[in-house]
């Protein structure tokens, strides 16, 4: 089968990759800093930690990225924001990422490293200002 028909959508699709995945990631933040939705291992983490700074990113980052203002600068920093956490928190438990846990880290490091190269697609403040 020819999926060629798709391309046609290829703007678009990308702003809902950008969308969805910037609120997938703003989750972390919310239940980090926000308690919502309530995870244990948050409860009590304090503001002025490394998880309370990635909290902090992943809350401005992902507001930044669901409406796509400044998204190429936002998606590299939440890029590195993920290498470092997968090279800092789960490649030391395990070589393998099914094994330490990391592959949604990996993911969210390469989605948000295209979105840094390819920008925020049409849906965004970012093409709405001209600056895509």
């Amino acid at each position: 089968m020819d999926f060629t028909f798709l391309s046609r959508w290829s703007p678009q699709l990308l702003s809902v990759l950008r969308i969805i995945a910037a609120l997938l990631f703003f989750a972390h933040g919310s239940a980090k800093l926000l308690g919502f939705p309530q995870i244990e291992m948050f409860a009590g983490l304090q503001l002025f930690s490394l998880m309370g700074l990635a909290g902090t990113l992943e809350i401005v980052g992902g507001i930044l990225l669901v409406i796509g203002l400044f998204s190429r600068l936002a998606a590299f920093i939440l890029s590195g924001q993920m290498a470092v956490a997968y090279f800092m928190a789960h490649a030391p438990q395990n070589f393998h990422p099914i094994l330490n846990g990391g592959e949604s880290a990996i993911l969210f490091c390469f989605v948000f490293l295209y979105i840094a190269a390819a920008g925020p697609g049409p849906w965004s403040v970012d093409a709405s200002r001209g600056k895509a």
